[in-house]
């Protein structure tokens, strides 16, 4: 089972530069343009990771209900983007996300998971709202939004596999550091 953890890990992993590799215009240029939007962002990177690695401490239905929720919530923001709908305080959201999910990481925050997959939704919209609105003139808004999504789980599994890791290497103290890098960074982010 471990080694089949591991090629299924290891392929997840290559995914994002295998859609990269198709440029050009139509459903190609779409995805390629939504897989490297939330690559290209440490903004988004930190708040996507953070949510793998805050579900991986929650553990239990939590490992699959915050990336769940997280995704479906970025899509629905998503759509609202690509429609031209402007979101107050999208920025400023999505840089609280990563302070927020850090810090809950860096305290040992223990929510219900419904209550944190709800969290975890309400930052998605603001994540996804940004997506949608650098959506490419060019290439299909379908593949765009399939892009992003699939790079999102992509990196909620980096970060589900990263906690689940610092587990076992160190139990919560590892964590609980790892929030705290990625509250600051965030914070560093705001202040940049």
């Amino acid at each position: 089972m471990k080694t089949l953890n591991r090629i299924l890990a290891a392929f997840l992993l290559t995914l994002p530069s295998l859609a990269l590799a198709h440029t050009g215009e139509g459903a190609h240029g779409g995805f390629a343009a939504g897989v490297g939007h939330p690559l290209g962002g440490l903004d988004h990177l930190l708040a996507m990771v953070a949510v793998g690695c805050w579900a991986a401490h929650l553990g239990g239905k939590a490992l699959w209900q915050l990336p769940v929720a997280f995704v479906g919530a970025m899509l629905l923001g998503g759509a609202l983007g690509m429609l031209g709908v402007a979101v107050p305080m999208m920025e400023a959201m999505i840089l609280a996300s990563s302070v927020v999910i850090g810090l809950a990481l860096a305290i040992s925050g223990r929510l219900n998971s419904l209550i944190a997959a709800s969290l975890c939704a309400l930052f998605a919209i603001f994540h996804g709202a940004a997506h949608g609105l650098e959506m490419p003139n060019s290439g299909s808004a379908f593949g765009y939004a399939l892009g992003f999504a699939l790079a999102t789980a992509v990196l909620h599994l980096t970060g589900l596999a990263s906690g689940k890791l610092s587990q076992e290497l160190a139990g919560r103290s590892l964590e609980r550091w790892l929030g705290g890098a990625i509250a600051v960074a965030g914070l560093g982010l705001a202040f940049s």
